[in-house]
């Protein structure tokens, strides 16, 4: 009897292992018929819970912002950031000082793929956002996460990596197949990065 030595290898790491099956393309490119399949509107749509009365005390805001981002990996976020918002930063009448960015890994770009392969950064990115949000709220500060048009822009000033000519956000880690998941805005006192 022979025995193989050295690392076993499994057919759906290989990256062309996918490429005889429609099915596969068809789940990661073709957008669910129903948008109650999708996990995403779910949790866009959930309400915002309520900020605990008592404010907890804190450490510094460094040390503050080092367990911010160390809940944030823990969640799933590959890369997260801390900035300081300028006034023009701010909408819907609300008053934030800081934002926190987080960054999931992408193997699909979810502009184009609008199947679970695009889906799968989304979903990822917004249970890390949710969560993490609450928990700001849990401690007694404000929190809020919402989508924003500028989050590229806001990771690259939080140094999460540069923007392209495109306005696409290039990481050092992933180049640019990174989902910059929604901004979380708070009133926690933060240090930026």
């Amino acid at each position: 009897m022979a025995f193989r030595v050295g690392a076993r290898r499994f057919p759906w790491f290989e990256r062309d292992s996918h490429k005889d099956d429609p099915h596969w393309d068809f789940f990661i490119n073709t957008p669910p018929a129903d948008l109650a399949n999708s996990v995403v509107e779910l949790i866009r749509n959930a309400p915002e819970g309520n900020v605990f009365p008592t404010k907890t005390e804190l450490h510094t805001p460094e040390i503050t912002s080092s367990h911010v981002k160390g809940m944030a990996e823990y969640l799933g976020a590959e890369l997260v950031g801390i900035v300081k918002l300028n006034p023009e930063d701010n909408r819907d009448g609300q008053s934030y000082p800081f934002a926190v960015i987080c960054v999931v890994h992408a193997d699909y770009d979810p502009q184009t793929s609008p199947g679970i392969g695009g889906q799968v950064p989304v979903q990822n990115g917004l249970f890390i956002t949710f969560v993490l949000s609450a928990w700001i709220r849990e401690l007694g500060y404000r929190a809020s996460a919402a989508r924003d048009p500028h989050a590229e822009r806001l990771a690259a000033r939080a140094g999460l990596g540069t923007l392209n000519q495109h306005g696409q956000l290039v990481t050092r880690r992933f180049g640019t197949h990174v989902h910059v998941a929604n901004v979380i805005r708070t009133d926690l006192p933060l240090a930026p990065d």
